[in-house]
């Protein structure tokens, strides 16, 4: 069993070569202003150039417009575009038009918030399962909050096998539980990285890559003797 790892919200050099050097498969940068973890288009230009092609480079937007996304596009050149707003179906299928793999996230609180996915099963490449924010919180991801994973463990039967991101309140101490539990296909991190809101630690980078990758060789081992995830 293989797991994806993405790291997200990252913002300056040393977090995003420690990404890298542990083995992330994917690598997010936040273009979003309320956010600490936002990244302007110069910065955006000179992370993108440190990437050389050794992950996945993510957009993460937020209900961004068409000269947003462009000019975004033009800076990054990323591999992947993430919209974490209120975007509706609709509109994720007509930025297919950009050629861009598209990941979708869905905030989850309760069960009812996962059937809100169907919709967007087929205008989506991917979906990424994250702890909804509450109704006063100023980001629409990011928040440290985790949610109960036995409802994605009910649900995930019904996805397809690698079309889907866990995200929420992960850090190294839970993913592999999380994991274990839910037989997530990937993870995503920010706040669960950081020192701070923004600030990211390598140490907490490198640990948590080091993690997954564990629970992820425990399974294997387990699944070649027979266990079960």
């Amino acid at each position: 069993m293989s797991v994806l790892v993405k790291i997200c919200g990252l913002n300056a050099p040393e977090p995003l070569e420690a990404a890298l050097a542990g083995g992330a498969d994917m690598v997010g940068f936040v273009f979003f202003a309320k956010s600490p973890r936002h990244v302007d288009l110069t910065l955006a230009q000179g992370l993108s150039a440190l990437v050389g092609g050794r992950a996945q480079k993510v957009a993460l937007v937020v209900d961004a417009d068409d000269a947003q996304i462009a000019a975004i596009i033009e800076a990054l050149a990323p591999d992947w575009l993430q919209l974490h707003g209120d975007e509706p179906p609709e509109r994720v299928a007509a930025l297919r038009r950009l050629r861009l793999p598209i990941l979708k996230a869905i905030g989850v609180a309760e069960k009812a918030d996962l059937f809100r996915a169907a919709a967007y099963e087929g205008v989506a490449d991917r979906l990424l399962f994250d702890a909804k924010p509450p109704k006063d919180a100023a980001l629409p991801g990011g928040n440290g909050l985790t949610f109960d994973w036995t409802l994605i463990r009910d649900f995930s039967a019904r996805l397809a096998r690698k079309n889907w991101l866990l995200s929420g309140g992960l850090d190294a101490g839970n993913v592999g539980d999380a994991l274990r539990l839910t037989g997530a296909p990937g993870v995503d991190v920010s706040s669960g990285v950081e020192n701070a809101p923004g600030e990211k630690s390598v140490e907490k980078i490198l640990a948590f890559i080091a993690a997954a990758r564990a629970a992820a060789d425990q399974a294997a081992a387990l699944g070649l003797a027979g266990g079960s995830v």
